[in-house]
């Protein structure tokens, strides 16, 4: 795992597949998604050094968001957060709907499965639910966006104080042309590219992705002028 600081309050955490984000407030700490399975250990040590896990929230139940959770809600006490439809994947109560692939996509998804731990992961046992517009107690008040397509539940954190995003896979950063992008492996990618245009009409300074590098200015313009551009590209 490797950790960049990209605010004073804010750092990354990356893994072989995906990534996280911790917000710290003082001596009380925010994750923003929490990995594969076996990161709880991973995260909580480096994080133990500079405060208190107090809550994870959850973008989605995908696996390499929520592989950890459960083991660092063991570990720490944290309360686990997500959207009222996404709990009960997180609980392990019922499966998740599967993507439906574009063709294009199914490489890279076998690459991702590749990269993920084998076997299964620890759930939480309590997941607290949240639904659009509910503010939660960190980052001086963070606002649930609730973006489906990518999956039904699938949430964005706007802290409005600090200008700051996290979009979770509702927009991707891909290595290949600097750009950013409503993420790939949707359940509905109508869905997923109309809450793509509602994320980019938020004030944000600073972008925090699921997947690839974080936009650290100037992030609500870049994200605007991609979905500007989606009609023509297609």
């Amino acid at each position: 795992m490797d950790v960049v600081e990209l605010l004073p309050r804010l750092h990354l955490l990356r893994f072989p597949v995906g990534q996280a984000y911790l917000w710290r407030d003082g001596d009380d700490l925010t994750l923003i998604d929490a990995g594969p399975a076996g990161s709880g250990a991973r995260i909580g040590a480096p994080a133990g050094s500079v405060g208190r896990v107090r809550r994870v929230v959850l973008t989605h139940f995908h696996e390499d968001h929520v592989g950890g959770a459960g083991e660092l809600a063991a570990l720490t006490g944290a309360e686990v957060v997500a959207h009222v439809l996404e709990a009960p994947v997180v609980r392990g109560e019922v499966p998740g709907p599967p993507p439906v692939f574009e063709e294009w996509e199914r490489p890279l998804h076998a690459d991702a499965v590749r990269r993920l731990p084998r076997g299964g992961f620890e759930r939480p046992a309590r997941v607290t639910e949240v639904s659009d517009g509910d503010v939660l107690d960190f980052g001086s008040g963070a606002r649930v966006v609730h973006a489906p397509g990518h999956t039904d539940g699938s949430i964005g954190l706007r802290l409005p104080r600090h200008v700051v995003l996290f979009t979770g896979d509702a927009v991707a950063a891909p290595p290949v042309d600097g750009g950013v992008t409503p993420g790939v492996f949707n359940t509905d990618r109508d869905r997923a590219v109309t809450s793509f245009g509602r994320l980019a009409g938020l004030d944000t300074e600073t972008a925090c992705f699921g997947h690839g590098d974080p936009v650290t200015a100037g992030a609500g313009q870049s994200l605007r002028a991609s979905a500007r551009a989606r009609p023509a590209d297609g």
